[in-house]
């Protein structure tokens, strides 16, 4: 299994990102999806998941700010991000069956002024 993310990049206090995890070498539509996050000095967290029936969670951080989705068409993940905010700065990375299935390598967020 392959996951490929992106989107990552340097934005200001309030804007927005939308990361992609390109997912291959798996049924796609018939696993559990989801981003964590490693903000520095710490370990990794979920911030969001995606069941197979489309339902979603969050960390209580970001519910109102951060939309997870997923294309089975084009076997891909997103993770839009709104009104972010200095604490959501880490490595993003997108896993397959809350990491068992697989982890991607990450894609960087810096939200700083």
């Amino acid at each position: 299994v392959l996951l490929v993310e992106s989107g990552g990049d340097l934005v200001q206090p309030g804007g927005s990102l939308r990361l992609s995890c390109a997912v291959s070498g798996f049924v796609f539509d018939r696993h559990i999806y989801g981003w964590q996050r490693q903000v520095p000095g710490k370990k990794f967290e979920a911030v969001s998941t995606i069941f197979m029936d489309g339902s979603t969670s969050y960390v209580d951080s970001v519910k109102g700010r951060f939309t997870i989705s997923r294309d089975n068409s084009k076997n891909t993940v997103y993770l839009q991000m709104t009104n972010l905010k200095p604490d959501d700065t880490g490595v993003y990375r997108c896993v397959i069956d809350y990491g068992v299935g697989g982890r991607g390598r990450g894609t960087q967020v810096t939200v700083s002024s």
